[in-house]
C-alpha cells in the first residue's frame, strides 16, 4: 500500500488561480486543490464521478445551472458527464 505524503507531491497551476496536488492510483485520482477567492473555474465536464470535499474557505459551485455556495466540511458527490465549474467564493449571499 503506496503511502502518499501531500509536502511531496510537486504542485503545479493547472489554470490561472488553481493550484494543484494530484495522487494516481490505477482507477483513481485525487486532487488536493488551492484555490485563490475569486478565481472562476470554466464550465466543464468529464466521464468519471467526481467527490469535492471541501476543507476550508468558500466554494461557489455551478451544477448544470444551479448554483450551490460549499462551506468547510461540505461534500458534494458529482456524476460523470455533468457540467459544473465554480470560483473560489469572496463571501456567501445573503439568503
Amino acid at each position: 500500500m503506496p503511502l502518499f505524503k501531500e509536502r511531496e507531491v510537486p504542485q503545479i497551476e493547472l489554470i490561472p488561480g488553481y493550484h494543484a496536488r494530484f495522487v494516481h492510483s490505477e482507477h483513481m485520482t485525487v486532487a488536493n486543490w488551492q484555490i485563490e477567492q475569486g478565481a472562476g473555474l470554466p464550465e466543464h465536464s468529464h466521464p468519471h464521478e467526481q467527490v469535492l470535499n471541501l476543507i476550508s474557505g468558500e466554494f461557489e459551485l455551478s451544477v448544470e445551472g444551479e448554483k450551490y455556495h460549499l462551506l468547510p466540511g461540505d461534500t458534494f458527490v458529482l456524476p460523470g458527464g455533468v457540467s459544473h465549474g465554480g470560483k473560489g467564493a469572496d463571501s456567501l449571499p445573503d439568503h
